[in-house]
């Protein structure tokens, strides 16, 4: 087993995986709990990474109720939520590729796919979705 391994590479892929599924179960356990604290999300169970991030912005700042039984955000909440930005940062780009791709499917012109992103110009649209679907497919 490579975990037990003192010779086999690291696995940063591996590393990122359990420390993403940490960071949510942390923030699942400290400020998702309960019914109550679950009705802020749309998952049954855990928050996906996005509500999870969002979660701990909302209540260190102030933009969410934190409950009379709830810790309030510590530096370990963040540094979680922090965790989570890459991955994120990598479901947004694959929510843009795939409505930039369904948009072009669907005979949208590069100027009004420009409009809908508030950029200044087709070129610069299809130059951001070149952008997007490189990192998509390498991030993979």
């Amino acid at each position: 087993m490579a975990d037990t391994d003192p010779f086999a590479p690291p696995n940063p892929g591996a590393d990122r995986a359990r420390r993403d599924h940490a960071a949510l179960f942390r923030i699942a356990e400290r400020h998702a709990g309960t019914d109550e604290r679950r009705r802020r999300h749309a998952h049954a169970d855990v928050p996906e990474p996005y509500e999870a991030a969002s979660l701990v912005l909302a209540l260190a700042a102030g933009g969410a109720e934190v409950t009379p039984d709830e810790e309030p955000v510590d530096r370990s909440d963040l540094i979680a939520a922090l965790t989570l930005l890459p991955r994120v940062r990598a479901d947004v780009d694959t929510l843009e590729a795939g409505l930039l791709a369904l948009a072009r499917d669907r005979g949208l012109t590069w100027q009004e796919i420009a409009f809908g992103l508030g950029l200044g110009s087709a070129q610069a649209a299809r130059q951001r979705f070149d952008r997007v679907t490189g990192r998509t497919t390498t991030t993979g």
